[in-house]
């Protein structure tokens, strides 16, 4: 299949793929200028990712906008003129600052999931960067693109498609996760794509469209662009890479999963999700996880009511205390063997393309 470069509003990525955007720390500057440099779309997560700076603790919001400009800046050092962006969720409590700190330190595209950005487009008012929407339904893709041209007369640059079998946080319910087949999803895809067509035709621009979640080879990437999609849009095996900013046991532990191990969780931001069971998803089941601090992440949460703290659970997994950690996961990682580089897994999922 021959593949065409992915056309963002003003810009274009070489080849029709962006790596999915994974918090906390899972993806930052060196995976994401890794796969920019190689030609696709290179994502960084700005949920709390200032984790690691000195004064988090004391600081969270600050640390955090600190760390969005210095990984853009490290990632596009790296990426040789490639595309990167960043994934920000708009259940985050400082979701606006988070989008206008990315558009200010020169993000190429911004992507938002985890809610619908109803106001986006006034985020990045007067700059360069691309918006992205993830919806996973023809109903949320028509509700924000009605919005978005009566409120700001404008459209989407592109749209992502995550489907039922991603990782982390997923929209869907759990009775729809437990019947996946019985969704038709192939169908749901081709609605949103007639969908931003009406938007197409009225912009006089193309929108193009990625699906994620479940790609994990080339028959994966060849299916979804026959059912009209423009690229895709693969996270969980850029996790087992060696450019993967995640810590060696977190790699680990992908490559140890079975499919037997993947669970569908409650995650105290109200959506179910993704993860590989493990010591700390039964001790947060029966109810055994104490909660020491607030790191102020996601507006719905209320610290008395939810049964872990996501942040804590997320950083002590990706620095590898895996006991007491929540290692996000997409439906196909029982099928990882081995670590790999982001340009063979490029290579692997689209052809030696150059």
């Amino acid at each position: 299949m021959n593949y065409k470069p992915l056309k963002i509003g003003k810009k274009t990525a070489r080849l029709p793929i962006i790596q999915g955007g994974m918090g906390i720390g899972v993806s930052r500057s060196r995976l994401a200028g890794a796969v920019a440099k190689a030609g696709g779309v290179g994502v960084i997560s700005s949920a709390q990712i200032g984790y690691d700076e000195p004064d988090f603790e004391k600081d969270i919001q600050g640390c955090n906008l600190k760390a969005i400009e210095k990984h853009i800046k490290l990632a596009k050092q790296q990426a040789d003129g490639g595309l990167v962006g960043v994934n920000v969720m708009v259940a985050l409590q400082h979701y606006a600052d988070h989008v206008r700190a990315a558009a200010k330190a020169g993000a190429d595209l911004v992507v938002c999931g985890a809610g619908l950005p109803v106001d986006l487009p006034g985020l990045v008012e007067n700059t360069d960067t691309a918006i992205a929407p993830i919806v996973s339904s023809k109903k949320a893709a028509s509700v924000l693109l009605k919005m978005w041209d009566r409120k700001f007369n404008r459209t989407a640059d592109l749209i992502v498609i995550e489907g039922p079998k991603a990782g982390g946080h997923l929209g869907f319910s759990t009775e729809q996760l437990d019947d996946i087949s019985g969704l038709d999803y192939d169908n749901e895809i081709k609605e949103i794509i007639k969908e931003k067509e009406i938007y197409e035709n009225k912009f006089g621009k193309e929108i193009p469209v990625v699906v994620g979640g479940g790609v994990f080879d080339r028959s994966d990437v060849e299916h979804v662009m026959n059912l009209g999609a423009d690229g895709v849009q693969v996270a969980t095996r850029f996790v087992v890479t060696e450019e993967c900013d995640a810590s060696d046991k977190y790699k680990q532990a992908y490559i140890d999963a079975s499919e037997e191990d993947v669970a569908i969780i409650k995650s105290p931001v109200g959506m179910p999700g993704r993860a590989i069971r493990n010591k700390f998803i039964h001790n947060a089941q029966q109810g055994n996880i104490s909660i020491k601090k607030c790191f102020q992440c996601i507006k719905t949460c209320k610290p008395k009511e939810i049964p872990y703290c996501i942040t804590q659970a997320l950083v002590n997994a990706v620095i590898g205390d895996l006991d007491n950690g929540l290692i996000f996961c997409g439906a196909e990682v029982g099928r990882i063997k081995e670590i790999t580089t982001v340009p063979a897994l490029i290579s692997e999922l689209l052809g030696n393309i150059r």
